[in-house]
This record gives C-alpha cells, sequence and structure tokens, in this order.
C-alpha cells in the first residue's frame, strides 16, 4: 500500500467512521504527510506497511529540532491514530507507535480577556470600514456565545431563534448544539440584519449570517486578522485570536459560579475534562487576586 491510498482510506475513516470535521481531518492528514515528507527525505522505501518504530523515532528526533513540544506531542498522537487505523482494518499486525513517547510539556492555560478589555476589543475595531457593523457582530457573538471560528462561520440566518432566546450551532463531528443569546446580542444582530445592505449572494450561501464581499461565507484566516488588528489599536498585549474570546466567556460564567455542566454544553465540550480546566483557571485567577492584594502575601 502507497502512502496516498493509505492517506486517502484513513481520510474516509475519520470522516464516515469518526465523524471528525474537515479541519480537524486535514490537520491529522498533514501530520501524516510530514511523516511521508521525512521518508522521502531518506531514500528509502519506508511505506505504511513497513515503516519501523526506529524510523519513527528519528523523525520524531528530527521534529524536536523544529517544533514545540506540543507541538510534537500532538502530531504523535496524530500518527498514533494512524497507525492504529491501519492494525484495524487489517492492513498491518503491528503497530510501530506503541513504544512511541510524548515529550513532557508544562501545563499552560490560554490568555483569557477581562470584560473591559473584551470591550477594548471591541472597539478597536476599524469603525469606518465597510464591513463595521458586521465585524462588531461577529465579535459580539464569538464572546457572548463562547463559538469557535468555524461555528460563526457556518451560522445561518435560519439557525437564529431569538424568540426562544436561542441559536443552533454546528459544532465538530457535524453535531448541533443550542445556545442561549444575550439580549443585547440580540438586539445587535437584528439591527444589522434591518441594515445589511441587498446584495449577490453566492449560489449556496443564500442563507448564510455574515458574508464577505463576494457574497460568500467568511473564512477563518479574516476573522483572526479583524481579531489580530483589533488588538493592535486597543493597545492589548496578550497573545489574542477569535478563540481568546471563546475562552474567555467559559472563564467568566464559571467565576461567577455557573455550573460546570452546563457550561460543558455551552462550548460544546464531548468531554467534561476538557470543560474542567476552566475551573483550574478560575483558581489561579483567585490564586493571582490573593498574591496581588493580600496583606499577608509577601
Amino acid at each position: 500500500m502507497q502512502w496516498t491510498k493509505a492517506i486517502e482510506s484513513y481520510s474516509f475513516y475519520l470522516k464516515l467512521e469518526q465523524g471528525k470535521s474537515e479541519n480537524t481531518i486535514a490537520s491529522y492528514v498533514f501530520d501524516v504527510r510530514r511523516l511521508v515528507d521525512f521518508c522521502e527525505q531518506l531514500n528509502e522505501k519506508n511505506l505504511p506497511l513497513t515503516i519501523d518504530t526506529e524510523t519513527l523515532k528519528e523523525f520524531i528526533y528530527a521534529l524536536s529540532k523544529e517544533v514545540q513540544p506540543t507541538t510534537q506531542s500532538r502530531i504523535i498522537s496524530g500518527l498514533k491514530g494512524f497507525f492504529m487505523f491501519l492494525q484495524l482494518e487489517g492492513y498491518r499486525k503491528d503497530n510501530p507507535t506503541e513504544l512511541l513517547e510524548s515529550p513532557k510539556t508544562r501545563k499552560t492555560f490560554p490568555d483569557t480577556l477581562s470584560t473591559n478589555e473584551v470591550d477594548e476589543l471591541i472597539n478597536g475595531l476599524d469603525k469606518n470600514g465597510t464591513h463595521a457593523f458586521r465585524n462588531h457582530c461577529m465579535l459580539e457573538l464569538l464572546y457572548s456565545c463562547g463559538l469557535r471560528v468555524s461555528e460563526l462561520t457556518q451560522l445561518r440566518c435560519s439557525d437564529l431563534f431569538f424568540e426562544q432566546g436561542l441559536i443552533r450551532v454546528h459544532g465538530k463531528g457535524d453535531k448541533f448544539r443550542w445556545v442561549p443569546i444575550a439580549e443585547e446580542t440580540t438586539k445587535l444582530i437584528l439591527s444589522y440584519l434591518a441594515q445589511r445592505k441587498p446584495k449577490k449572494k453566492a449560489k449556496g450561501h443564500e442563507d448564510t449570517l455574515f458574508l464577505n464581499n463576494r457574497g460568500k461565507q467568511m473564512t477563518r484566516a479574516m476573522i483572526f486578522t479583524l481579531v489580530k488588528n483589533a488588538a493592535v489599536v486597543a493597545g492589548i498585549k496578550k497573545t489574542i485570536s477569535p478563540h481568546t474570546l471563546r475562552h474567555s466567556f467559559a472563564t467568566h460564567l464559571v467565576e461567577n459560579g455557573a455550573d460546570i455542566q452546563l457550561v460543558q454544553h455551552m462550548m460544546g465540550h464531548a468531554s467534561i475534562t476538557t470543560t474542567e480546566r476552566y475551573i483550574h483557571m478560575s483558581q489561579q485567577h483567585l490564586k493571582d487576586a490573593i498574591n496581588r492584594f493580600h496583606p499577608r502575601a509577601d
């Protein structure tokens, strides 16, 4: 079996059997292709069914000089999944990744914004641009509903159930969930819809809520750029991305006493252990407050 055939079969497995999103599949495939590139550089016939553990260890060692430990761990995890698939399907009797160890990584938490910083970020958007109000609405939704970027770009007008105070979100693995939307955000979106300039919508995008200049769905890259530029204008020094607003949404809910299972549902986490990290983030917030303000902290 050649690499191209193996990767193609693995992609079908991830989509049909595992229900993974297109972005996740692309990420897994990209990591396997890294290994393919490495094998080609060796000028050896290392194929999916013949490659051994020693060659994989050489690949991981070379990788350690190029990427951070967290990225290295993610790639190893992806390779384990790939060779496990080959084993499950009967292509291989062994799994050459079984003895691979992931590097130890320091447990870190993503940057979050205070409520004031969220306001400053949104105020940092270009207010004179053609799509200024659209951009404002997008950042409000990212924060007030805790959406992933892909969930925001896929949001449709038919997903808005404002009378019930809910929106329907198309999450990972083609799973839908219902998320409450704040009254102020609802008013904002209604105002946006009322003043949205009529334009020709591209075929297949007639129901899309946020459109680009070509009448198509917004891209992830466009939204990342919007957030980065707004952060610069606002003078926010933290590492900012659209995901920062999602992390801030969850952290602020937990800090204010929200039930962790409700937060799990709103975030669309398959496992509650993913959501529980926000409890730890909240505890760290309290520790920082003690260290900064308590007279016995020194």
